[in-house]
């Protein structure tokens, strides 16, 4: 990107945005490697919250972020001739993602289910609360909730509690392994 381009931060109005490629103390480890890698970051924010406030629920209504600015992130597996397969799926936190029907077909897989979460932090390198599409494991699949492409911002986690990216929501396509599905959260 020229150095004249400004880039204008994501923001919401009760949190205060700093660029998250600046910020790599404010992040788990494999996110700020994420984040210094990847051409979408300068567009990404990160805000500092209370990390007792770090669930969807708490959060939005503490800080009146709409349930439909926020991704969540579930981690699911699924087993096939021996080989398990893993997958983070983003969904808008309105909706729940479609574990049994459609991510099980997507996985190839007889029976989907939620990744332990002991494994998901350990594997992620990154805090219960607060995993994040960025930094995952590069042999998981990254499956999107397509109602996310069209938010102006989405919350996600940071990979740590005590703080949330905001991403365009566009960019959550380009982000590196991502898969668009319609209708992955119901």
């Amino acid at each position: 990107m020229p150095h004249d381009v400004r880039v204008t931060l994501p923001s919401l109005p009760s949190l205060s945005s700093l660029p998250a490629v600046e910020h790599p103390e404010l992040v788990a480890p494999p996110v700020a490697t994420a984040l210094a890698g990847w051409a979408g970051a300068a567009e990404v924010a990160v805000v500092d919250i209370d990390p007792d406030l770090a669930d969807t629920a708490a959060m939005s209504e503490a800080y009146g972020i709409p349930l439909t600015a926020s991704g969540n992130c579930v981690i699911v597996s699924g087993v096939r001739a021996g080989d398990e397969r893993i997958a983070a799926c983003v969904v808008r936190a309105d909706t729940r993602a479609d574990v049994n029907t459609l991510v099980r077909k997507l996985l190839d897989v007889r029976k989907c289910s939620f990744h332990p979460m002991d494994r998901a932090v350990e594997e992620t390198g990154m805090e219960h609360g607060g995993i994040t599409p960025l930094g995952l494991p590069p042999a998981w699949r990254l499956l999107v909730h397509d109602a996310l492409l069209d938010e102006p911002v989405v919350v996600v986690g940071s990979g740590v509690r005590r703080s949330k990216l905001l991403v365009p929501g566009r960019l959550l396509a380009d982000l590196p392994g991502a898969e668009v599905v319609d209708g992955l959260g119901r």
